[in-house]
């Protein structure tokens, strides 16, 4: 959905919504080529050269969703939480204090800050349509609420790393409440993830909530209907990879793809294209990339499959 009424001409932003059945819809607040241009030089220039924590994997160079979840293979247990609303969470103060804090000036901190957050127009908001269960109001009016004032807007290329940042402080306080449960903690954007051993699982209640408290102290909100905990008798997943004993692909998942690929030989890839991707080799290419980084002999085996794909048809 597009930002309704001619005052979108005026505005540093582009909004779109993502339909998420039975939860508010997540706005995506993509700026224009110029902000977009000013925001990238100060990505390179300011905030890679500041480290994020070392718990932090999400946008940090080196780092992706397998380091993040290779910290948790092979353990007994694993509990994750999602952080509710996470970009929309963090406000102009934290990220003014995050510019502070690297040593800027107040105006200048002020400046950055300012070319680096936003509000969501009103027009756009009071378009949407309201959620038709009850119980999603209050989620869907907090929400409005933290669009409504200064924030990160999720869509920025400056958002991931300041919110990184902004999330230091959580990140040490989750990173000591994990050494003293003898576990082990590691956060990939919204999602935080311990794990460990039998002993853990027991202290699960105490876990739950602390987390709830210290986020809550740091500004932001857990989602409980998104946590999970899973021993290893069950599928443990970390930001969609299994870990039960190395970062690997889900084997239903693996398994939709060669089925994919192998169709695709048979009957010609344009049959197998049901979301019209535009670059439908390039998709699968991508796909295939990806078990390959996780399992480098199922890689080559969907590469075999996918090299028997006659392109030409």
């Amino acid at each position: 959905m597009r930002d309704p009424g001619t005052g979108g001409r005026l505005r540093n932003y582009h909004y779109a919504t993502i339909v998420r059945p039975g939860r508010s819809p997540r706005v995506i607040e993509r700026p224009k080529p110029r902000l977009k241009t000013i925001q990238r030089r100060l990505l390179h220039e300011i905030l890679d050269w500041i480290p994020a924590h070392e718990a932090a994997h999400g946008f940090v160079a080196g780092r992706s969703v397998i380091s993040h979840a290779s910290r948790h293979s092979g353990r007994f247990v694993v509990i994750r939480f999602d952080l509710r609303d996470f970009f929309a969470s963090i406000k102009a103060a934290r990220v003014y204090g995050v510019f502070r804090t690297a040593g800027y000036p107040e105006a200048v901190a002020h400046t950055l800050t300012g070319l680096t957050t936003n509000v969501v127009s009103a027009s756009f908001w009071h378009a949407l349509p309201r959620p038709a269960d009850p119980a999603q109001l209050s989620a869907h009016h907090r929400l409005a609420r933290q669009l409504a004032t200064p924030h990160l807007p999720q869509g920025a290329p400056t958002s991931p790393a300041l919110a990184n940042l902004a999330a230091s402080r959580l990140d040490r306080r989750l990173t000591g409440l994990a050494a003293r449960l003898d576990a082990t903690y590691s956060r990939y954007a919204d999602d935080l993830t311990f794990s460990g051993p039998a002993r853990l699982a027991r202290q699960t209640p105490l876990l739950r909530r602390a987390v709830a408290d210290i986020a809550r102290e740091e500004g932001f909100a857990v989602n409980e209907a998104k946590s999970t905990f899973v021993t290893g008798a069950g599928r443990q997943l970390v930001c969609g990879v299994v870990v039960n004993r190395r970062p690997n692909l889900a084997r239903d998942e693996y398994d939709r793809l060669k089925a994919i690929l192998h169709n695709a030989a048979l009957q010609g890839p344009a049959t197998q294209n049901r979301s019209a991707h535009e670059d439908f080799r390039a998709h699968l290419l991508g796909r295939i990339a990806w078990v390959a980084a996780l399992n480098h002999d199922r890689g080559e085996k969907l590469h075999g499959r996918f090299a028997a794909i006659d392109w030409n048809e």
